[in-house]
């Protein structure tokens, strides 16, 4: 299950485990104009650990979920 929002400065979109047995605490992704962050509670240490991408490491991180094993280079369109 997941939701979405939609704030002044920022989409939130927040991820629930609802898988069996061992759930993980919830994601909260928060996409800003230059950057995109991934929040996710460490339950163990009582602290929230977060990830800053910014949105080039974002677009890689969207193509390569298609990709075999490999090294690449994404290139705007038109570019050889």
């Amino acid at each position: 299950m997941f939701t979405i929002e939609h704030d002044f400065d920022a989409t939130v979109i927040t991820l629930v485990d609802e898988g069996r047995p061992h759930l993980e605490e919830d994601v909260t992704i928060q996409a800003f104009e230059d950057c995109v962050t991934i929040q996710q509670l460490d339950a163990r240490q009582d602290v929230v650990q977060k990830i800053t991408l910014s949105l080039t490491q974002m677009r890689d991180l969207a193509a390569a979920l298609d990709l075999p094993e490999g090294v690449y280079q994404v290139r705007p369109a038109g570019e050889g």
